[in-house]
Order: structure tokens, then sequence, then C-alpha cells
């Protein structure tokens, strides 16, 4: 790249994103509420796909660097600090640590901008769990030896309910209004949960785990994952129109794909994996935080003062003898820089990966089996809402049928019983059409489209939401997470991306595991940083 075409891009940067969404920029349209489009730095993040990058004049050397600053970065820091492995920097393009785990806030409330809770985790997670006593949210453990839960994380009373059939109900399994035979198809979904919760397979493992490759190979077992959860449920004659929606909820939700397209595995995990017990928590409980994850990501990164840059845009990594040479752009100075490395950590989408090492092939099977779907999140900072009948407002709220998943309360953890001002941050997975097309849509779209798609569909159960929100911000996902879809989980395309690269080159993202939650993140970033630990 020539240094004048290096300077107008570069210089492009800050403003890009709000020329990119200029009729979103905190300015009235139809909707008459205030807000912008915040973050991520796709508009940055595209140059590392469009535009190529000289190397650096010089390269500082490091012990280990790590490319990217989400869960899976920043657990391999903390375990790299914590076994005397401390000349490591932690690079990200964001301002804020975190990926899809990041938080905002305003003088009412922290909030999160993506993922907002964990479930009570399995307890044969050790090391997670050592992890969360250092984080003060397990405050010891019971004679029997089960953790004991700071009460202020464990979601409030009322945690969740449903608008079904003109009726707020508790829960989000529906119930209201539900005929026998309907009644009849979740009583028998739950009883092959609850089966496959206790089934080992042939190998002694359990049928279902976390992390995911901790569970069953078992032939049979595999074979849900080269079907859809659909056709898994055709199988077994449940098709009410009730039980589709709630598995299809679930999977968008955890997945962000729906029912049809998500491995039958996979969406058979995401109930028969979790298995915590605790002595003040029941095991479909959950922890969360005003903030939501955020939480997590700053206890993950509490030791890991001066050893984070952010605005760093990586834009090559390379294999240079027994090091790895890896080249970033500081986006506020505008300079490239680079860094010369025993090792580094790949802990950025496999996408992102691909491009980085220069890799064609890796690019292709990329192509071929990772699927990154777009989200859209919005946080409405609202006053009193009149309520439909039934069910008090949650921690939870989701409304039977939306394309949404509904929103939470982003203040419902608070101690106070008044709140002048609530947080609700309401999330919809981009799953109408192909990650691709949604995800130009998405982009194309300015702050006035999102706001009146949030408010038309909350309208629905609350008549005066207009009335009474002050600001709607909005983030936009492009590539929130990767789609479990068949023959994803048990392939050998993930199997094979996982591989080190010469001994000096790891990765560590939840694409790796095909399921992103927090513990996947966790676990890929102790794996790869025992890889390094191993060889010094």
């Amino acid at each position: 790249m020539k240094r004048g075409e290096f300077i107008r891009l570069t210089t492009g940067i800050a403003v890009a994103a709000p020329l990119l969404y200029a009729c979103g920029e905190t300015k009235r349209g139809t909707s008459a509420i205030p807000g912008e489009i915040v973050g991520a730095s796709a508009a940055a993040g595209h140059l590392l796909r469009d535009h190529t990058f000289n190397p650096p004049a010089a390269f500082e050397a490091k012990e280990v660097v790590i490319v990217g600053a989400g869960v899976s970065g920043l657990s391999a820091a903390r375990y790299l600090v914590q076994h005397g492995v401390t000349d490591i920097i932690v690079l990200d393009l964001e301002q804020q640590p975190g990926g899809n785990a990041a938080s905002g806030g305003n003088a009412f409330s922290k909030y999160p901008w993506g993922a907002h809770y964990v479930p009570v985790p399995n307890n044969n997670l050790t090391e997670y769990l050592s992890f969360l006593e250092e984080a003060r949210v397990i405050t010891g453990y019971d004679q029997a030896g089960l953790p004991v839960y700071d009460e202020f994380y464990i979601c409030h009373d009322p945690e969740e309910r449903l608008y079904v059939n003109g009726h707020w109900q508790e829960g989000l399994v529906p119930n209201f209004g539900l005929n026998a035979a309907e009644l009849a198809d979740f009583k028998q979904f739950f009883a092959l949960i609850d089966h496959f919760k206790k089934l080992k397979g042939s190998d002694g493992l359990d049928a279902f785990s976390i992390p995911v490759d901790t569970s069953s190979r078992d032939e049979s077992l595999r074979a849900l994952d080269r079907m859809t959860m659909k056709v898994w449920m055709d199988s077994q004659k449940l098709t009410s129109e009730y039980i589709r929606w709630y598995v299809d909820y679930c999977t968008r939700d955890d997945f962000g794909t729906p029912y049809d397209m998500v491995s039958a595995w996979a969406g058979i995990h995401y109930f028969a994996s979790r298995k915590g017990k605790a002595a003040n928590a029941a095991h479909n409980d959950v922890l969360t935080w005003e903030q939501g994850n955020g939480f997590l990501i700053e206890a993950l990164r509490k030791n890991l003062d001066g050893k984070i840059a952010t605005g760093a845009l990586a834009t090559s990594v390379k294999a240079s003898g027994d090091r790895v040479r890896i080249s970033y752009l500081d986006v506020a100075t505008r300079q490239l820089k680079g860094l010369e490395a025993k090792h580094c950590i790949m802990a950025v989408p496999q996408f992102v990966a691909a491009r980085l090492l220069g890799d064609t092939e890796r690019g292709k099977a990329v192509t071929d089996y990772f699927h990154y779907v777009p989200w859209m999140v919005a946080n409405l900072t609202v006053g009193d809402l009149h309520e439909r009948g039934g069910q008090p407002a949650s921690w939870d709220n989701v409304i039977y049928g939306s394309a949404s998943l509904g929103y939470v309360d982003a203040t419902h953890q608070q101690v106070q019983q008044r709140k002048e001002r609530r947080n609700l941050t309401y999330y919809l997975p981009l799953t109408h059409t192909s990650p691709e097309a949604a995800r130009k849509e998405a982009y194309r779209a300015g702050h006035t489209f999102w706001a009146e798609k949030v408010l038309a569909d909350l309208h629905r159960v609350h008549p005066d939401i207009r009335e009474q929100t002050e600001r709607i911000d909005i983030m936009l996902w492009g590539h929130a997470m990767v789609q479990p879809r068949p023959g994803m989980v048990h392939g050998e395309a993930r199997k094979s991306l996982s591989e080190s690269i010469g001994g000096a080159i790891h990765f560590a993202h939840t694409d790796l595991a095909g399921v992103s939650i927090f513990e996947e993140g966790f676990y890929q970033g102790l794996k790869a940083a025992r890889k390094i630990l191993q060889k010094t």
C-alpha cells in the first residue's frame, strides 16, 4: 500500500463508522427518540479485508502475543500470567476488551452489549469454579462440597416471563392457553432431555458435556450432528406449534441459528449439558450482573494492567524461523507497528485468522464450514411502562412469536425497589435470511430503522413504549457467533483448524468449539496457554 493511500484510509477510520450510519447520529427521525449506533469497529476491521499492508520497519520482542481480547484471549493471558509468563501483550481492535461480552452504562446503570449471564456451572469445571472464586462470585463451599454463590449475583426473582396468548406467564416454557396435547409435547421433550443428561456413550463419557470436546464421541450420538434439530423433533413426533417455537427460540438465543438449520447435537447440547449443583441455587438458575458478562471480563483482566493494547488492528501474523512476527495498526497514531514473539495465540474468529495468516486454504475451509450470524442489540432507557396482565416485570422478558429474543432489564439486579429509570437490553439475531445478506442489510440501515423495529415489537406488550422511551442506542455485531450447523461440531474442519502451526502459532476462540458460551471461550484460552507452558 502506498503511503498516501495509507494515510487517507487510516485518517478515515475514526470517522468512517459515523459516516456509515450518518442518518442515525442522535437525530430524531420518525421515532423521535435520540440515540446512536455504537461499535463494533467494522469500518476499521474491513481494512484488513480490503487492503494489504507493508511490514513495519522494526519488530519489538515479546514472549507471547495474543491477538484478540475476548473471553478466550483474556483467559489465555490470565492463565499465562498466573503461571509466570508475564512478557505478553494482548492486541484488540476495539477500545474496550471483551468481544461480544462487552458492556456499557449510563447514569442509571451499567448494561450489557452482548452476553448477559452464565448458568450455574457444572461442578467438574474446577478451573472455571476457581476463577469464579477469584471473582468473588463463589463465596465458599458447604459441607457437601457444593459452591455457595453470592446472592447478589444469582438472578433475582421474578426471573423470567413469556407473553403468550395475550397474557404474561411465569417462565419461558409456554403453558398459558395450551391444550392437553400441546402440554404433553413439552412433557415428552423434557423427558428426552433428562435421558440425554444422564446418558453416557460407549466410551464412558457424558453424552453431552462442557467443554464440547469432553463429550462422548459415540457414533450413535455423533449421528445427531448430521441432522437438524427439526429433523430430530420430527422423528420424535414433537410437532405442536408451541414446542417448535420454544426450541427455535432457544437455538436462536444460544447459537443465533433457527431450529431447522442447527445441528440436532448442538440443539440437544443446549439443554442436556447443564448439570451444575450449588448449595444455594437450583441447576437452572443463572448468574447475572447489571453489565452482563462484562462483569466477568473485568475479572479476567484484573491482573493484566499494561498488557492490553486496544485500538490495535492486527494486519498479519507470519512465522519467521522459530519466532512469529505480528504486524498491527495503532489506530490512534495511525502507525504500523511490529512484534516478534516466541508464541502467538490467535484468539479471533477463524475468518480473521485466515486473513492474518494469508492462508487461502484455511480461508476456503472457513468459508465452507463456518457461518457467522449478525445480531442487533439495542439498549433502551425507559420510564414507567404500562404492563399487560399476568406475571410482573422480570429480568428476562420474551414475546411469543417475535423475531426477537425479547429484552433483559439491566437494572433488575439493583437492590433498591424504586427505580427512576430502567435500562432494557433488547436482542435480535438476524436469522431471517443468509448471514451474508443480513450483514449487508444491517450495515446499510440507520438508527431510525432499528429504533422503529424495536419500538414496533415492544409496542405489543408495552403500548406506551414510544412515550416512555428516552433514548435508544444500537450495537451491530456483524459476526456475533458461529452457527453450529449439521456436520460442524463433529466434523474434521473444526478439529484441523484448532491445530497449532509450527508449535508457535496457536488458536483459541469459541468458533473452534462450535458453541459460543462463556465456558467454551474460557477453556479455549486455557488450552492454548497450556500449549505454550509445555514448551517453556
